[in-house]
């Protein structure tokens, strides 16, 4: 893995996930919940089949029951949960699994990684899917330590400040590598692992 962790969330088409890979992203994501870029667990199954071991696959849910989240990450051979939502640590221990990844994705930048049984923390713009990123440099913006994603209003454009900034272990874009909603750009894919994780 790079000394930079990249996620390339909200995929839905083969060419997308295959530019990824090729690119150099560090995992994949797939919406689950309901949003422009939802895919159901058959798809999500069919495009995880391209992604070779060393890229994680993750699956996101935002406050949806336990019994759906374990049906579809099941359904889809995922190997990664994201949980946007106020689940509690019990939640997390019920979905605990060998070769499994749980991330806590969360808007509140007081916390602290692991507290709940997450695996990996990622902290979220304060309005979440706004693209509407934090003031990095303001007091009220506090970067967690360890282990954590920085989400929210990333682009090709402000990634590489973003990282210098908060030294966030890892990002997380979406929209920001979209031509239109829900349409990934695989140009700006590229630009975006390429401008958070320069070529030395």
């Amino acid at each position: 893995m790079s000394d930079l962790f990249i996620k390339i969330c909200g995929l839905r088409a083969e060419r997308d996930v295959d530019t990824c890979v090729e690119a150099g992203a560090d995992a994949i994501g797939f919406v689950f919940a309901p949003s422009a870029r939802t895919v159901d667990a058959e798809t999500a199954r069919r495009l995880a089949g391209r992604v070779p071991d060393h890229v994680l696959t993750v699956g996101v849910f935002r406050g949806q029951p336990l019994t759906e989240v374990r049906r579809l990450t099941e359904e889809s051979g995922i190997g990664a949960v994201q949980l946007h939502g106020d689940e509690g640590p019990e939640y997390y221990e019920a979905l605990r699994s060998p070769g499994r990844t749980l991330i806590r994705a969360t808007s509140q930048p007081r916390v602290i990684p692991g507290e709940l049984g997450e695996d990996l923390l990622l902290l979220d713009a304060p309005e979440p899917g706004s693209g509407k990123p934090w003031n990095w440099a303001s007091p009220d913006f506090a970067a967690p330590t360890g282990r954590w994603l920085l989400a929210g209003g990333l682009h090709p454009g402000n990634v590489r400040h973003a990282i210098e900034t908060t030294g966030a272990w890892g990002v997380d874009v979406s929209s920001g590598v979209e031509s239109e909603r829900g349409v990934k750009s695989g140009d700006l894919i590229r630009a975006f692992i390429e401008a958070a994780r320069p070529r030395r």
